[in-house]
């Protein structure tokens, strides 16, 4: 199943959280989605999806997040979207 990326952003909060966003289409699945990242360390983390512009398919839903809980892939194919957009800050490099 392909994914087409529309957008995909990270940052760093003021307590050097990571705070990332990628919204998202896949082959066969009717409505975009948006999957929000969040990780105190950048190793571990956690994510919450969501529709992007209106509710759509409550089944569909349910069905993507299981998904993005087993395949492992496609996590993290999302995941490094939003991280390959992450700005080093002047004493990173």
């Amino acid at each position: 199943m392909s994914v087409k990326i529309t957008k995909a952003s990270m940052r760093q909060d003021e307590n050097q959280h990571y705070l990332g966003q990628v919204i998202f289409e896949l082959e066969n699945v009717k409505s975009p989605y948006e999957i929000s990242f969040f990780s105190k360390n950048g190793k571990d983390w956690d994510y919450n999806l969501h529709f992007t512009a209106q509710s759509g398919d409550e089944e569909e839903f349910y069905e993507l997040d299981a998904r993005l809980e087993e395949d492992d892939d496609l996590f993290d194919e999302l995941l490094s979207a939003s991280w390959n957009t992450l700005e080093q800050s002047p004493s990173d490099e």
